[in-house]
């Protein structure tokens, strides 16, 4: 049976296949209490989102992980947005929205597996 750790890896690997742009994962697991890892990457449209999205759900489904909420937009439009699977949250960000949040600064003492 795969780890979180594992699960995280994998999906950040479906999404670099599907040409996600500059994929990193975090360990946040010592810095918060609601998530583990986070699954950073970088879209180029809505319909390259979507798309993301359709394979991050099967994913999540062949491996029982539970989509909390199917999608949350933040904070506008098609710029950042993101799929809570628990320990597991993917940031599917637009390159303009990913260098203002800069979430892998933000949360700089998480480790960076990829």
């Amino acid at each position: 049976m795969k780890n979180e750790k594992e699960k995280a890896l994998e999906i950040a690997g479906i999404l670099t296949d599907y040409k996600g742009a500059d994929t990193a994962v975090l360990d946040v697991s010592q810095l918060s209490s609601w998530t583990d890892y986070f699954v950073i990457t970088t879209v180029n449209s809505s319909a390259h989102w979507k798309g993301l999205y359709r394979q991050v759900k099967d994913y999540a489904k062949a491996n029982a992980l539970e989509i909390r909420v199917p999608s949350r937009k933040l904070p506008s439009g098609d710029d950042w947005n993101l799929i809570d699977m628990g320990s597991i949250v993917v940031h599917l960000m637009t390159s303009d929205a990913r260098n203002f949040y800069d979430l892998e600064k933000l949360w700089h003492g998480g480790e960076k597996l990829l």
